[in-house]
């Protein structure tokens, strides 16, 4: 009992009032009706809107779609909000990511036809599809449909009012983070695209949202403060949105934005390709998968219709990101990703991992040692395991996680970098850093790791600051790496490029079948290398041989 008192206690000191003002107000205060619409005929701003599809298809005839790798068929209201399928998968359901996806001009009747039956059978407020994250997807969604089609009955924009209203009753300060961003996201592109008098009233508050979220969310160094590349990618490509709605709509208050805007999303795109790996996909540090979010290069065109210079200068072999805490180490035809972050925002830790110190590398464009990715959301033991620090390339002290993740997005006592260091050199590159994470087990207990990277070879070096029971580092392999123990210390890689790398450390190492998560509902096979710690330092060299 004390114990999860303490898990309480370590997890709710980090919110802020407003957090748990509107989450016991929505509580206590639910949504439960709104009035109804008038019958009156609504009128529009009419722009063109041009932007990549670059998304999936996910809805074809007859009512199938498919989600994070899972079909169904909805052909009754209470699919709409079926107990067969986890929430993610619903949000996703409600999202209508497909009416913008891939193809989506040969299919305006069949997503004119399923807009026409959620909104049959999605009366207000009830249910997933009436939750204000769906609702803020769904309407930039219907916007940008209605106006690339030309398509504006009066049903439908009587629903994209609606669900305005909706949103505004209940914005998530509560959650705040990128859900508060997408809430203001979509009420400007309403207010922007109906032209009543409430349009003015959206578009206020959500160009005050985005004043607000804008300077809390992006870090001057471009990084999006929840410091997982999947999300910066989804922020960044919101921000695309919203200077191309401003570029089209000729809206003076949007208008004024303009340079402001314009800083954020170059800054955001340095960020990104800082990184990403060679095969230009992002690195998979705390919630991160493919197939969620816009990828890099998808992003990198859409800033470039837009005007924006994305080529990459990089003077320097090593790239550091000091307010997220990320550093990019390269040499030869290594690229190695440090993890020196801090656990996100302290209010807001929901998408962290206990991944501190962890890496990422790649030879050329092959990835080597990934992180583990993330299949699942919601409380499982699975989703547990995911952001577990045995899920990644660190190092575990006394089976412990080096912060406290629980409840599916949840952390309590969490790891703090103590310090860090970088040096260049003419022909090698190192950064360095301290996380005391393991304190709460043992006072001095720290764990300190120094990556370098040269042409021949990279070196990973762990010390720990006080005694331990025990200590384990796990090295992830990329599923397309194989691997053979030719020695009690020593491991051959054969990456798909045909090279060979040997792994050598200072300890005897084993090799397990683990799984690597590249996308959500998928689960890959591959390998990870376990170096058991019997004193306090662990020296792990890749090379040539």
């Amino acid at each position: 009992m004390f114990k999860k008192l303490a898990l309480y206690f370590h997890t709710l000191k980090y919110l802020k009032f407003e957090q748990f003002f509107f989450r016991l107000k929505y509580r206590a205060f639910p949504l439960r009706q709104l009035p109804k619409p008038e019958t009156k005929s609504r009128q529009v701003n009419q722009w063109s809107f041009e932007f990549p599809q670059v998304l999936e298809q996910s809805l074809w005839d007859e009512g199938y779609v498919r989600f994070l790798n899972r079909k169904a068929k909805i052909t009754k209201t209470s699919d709409w909000n079926s107990s067969e399928h986890d929430k993610l998968w619903l949000y996703n359901l409600h999202y209508f990511d497909d009416v913008n996806a891939k193809g989506a001009e040969n299919r305006v009747e069949l997503q004119k036809q399923f807009i026409l039956r959620w909104i049959e059978e999605n009366p207000a407020p009830v249910g997933n599809g009436w939750e204000p994250y769906p609702i803020s997807l769904r309407l930039v969604n219907w916007v940008k449909w209605c106006q690339r089609n030309k398509e504006y009955d009066q049903r439908i924009l009587q629903s994209i009012e609606q669900q305005a209203e909706a949103l505004l009753k209940q914005l998530e300060f509560h959650i705040l983070g990128n859900h508060l961003f997408a809430n203001a996201k979509a009420l400007t592109f309403v207010g922007c695209f109906l032209k009543d008098e409430n349009s003015q009233k959206f578009m206020t508050k959500g160009l005050e949202l985005l004043k607000r979220e804008t300077n809390e969310q992006f870090l001057k160094d471009g990084g999006h403060f929840e410091l997982s590349p999947m999300y910066h990618c989804i922020l960044l490509w919101d921000l695309l949105d919203l200077y191309n709605l401003l570029q089209v709509s000729n809206i003076r208050q949007l208008e004024a934005r303009t340079e402001h805007w314009q800083h954020l999303i170059a800054n955001a795109i340095t960020w990104l390709q800082g990184l990403c790996h060679p095969d230009g996909e992002i690195s998979f540090f705390n919630d991160a998968a493919f197939g969620i979010a816009p990828r890099p290069e998808d992003i990198c065109n859409y800033a470039v219709q837009l005007g924006f210079d994305i080529s990459i200068s990089r003077s320097k072999n090593i790239t550091t990101f000091s307010e997220s805490g990320y550093s990019r180490l390269q040499a030869g035809p290594f690229t190695l990703l440090f993890d020196h972050a801090a656990v996100g925002p302290s209010y807001l830790p929901g998408h962290a991992h206990a991944d501190s110190l962890s890496f990422e590398l790649s030879h050329g464009v092959n990835r080597v040692f990934v992180n583990s990715g993330t299949s699942v959301y919601g409380v499982s033991e699975e989703r547990k395991r995911q952001r577990s620090t045995s899920a990644h390339n660190t190092v575990v002290i006394n089976d412990r996680d080096s912060s406290e993740v629980w409840g599916g997005f949840r952390v309590a006592r969490r790891a703090r970098i103590s310090s860090s260091d970088f040096f260049l050199g003419e022909s090698t590159v190192s950064a360095s850093a301290t996380h005391d994470g393991y304190e709460r087990i043992r006072r001095g207990l720290t764990h300190s790791r120094t990556c370098r990277v040269s042409e021949s070879n990279v070196t990973i070096t762990d010390k720990i600051g006080s005694s331990f029971n025990s200590a384990v580092a796990y090295f992830y392999l990329h599923p397309d790496v194989k691997i053979e123990l030719v020695h009690s210390n020593k491991a051959l890689l054969t990456l798909p490029s045909g090279d060979r790398l040997n792994f050598v450390a200072n300890v005897d190492l084993a090799v397990e079948l683990t799984t690597w998560h590249p996308e959500f509902g998928s689960s890959t096979p591959t390998y990870r290398l376990v170096a058991v710690l019997h004193t306090s330092e662990l020296t792990c060299e890749i090379n040539y041989g």
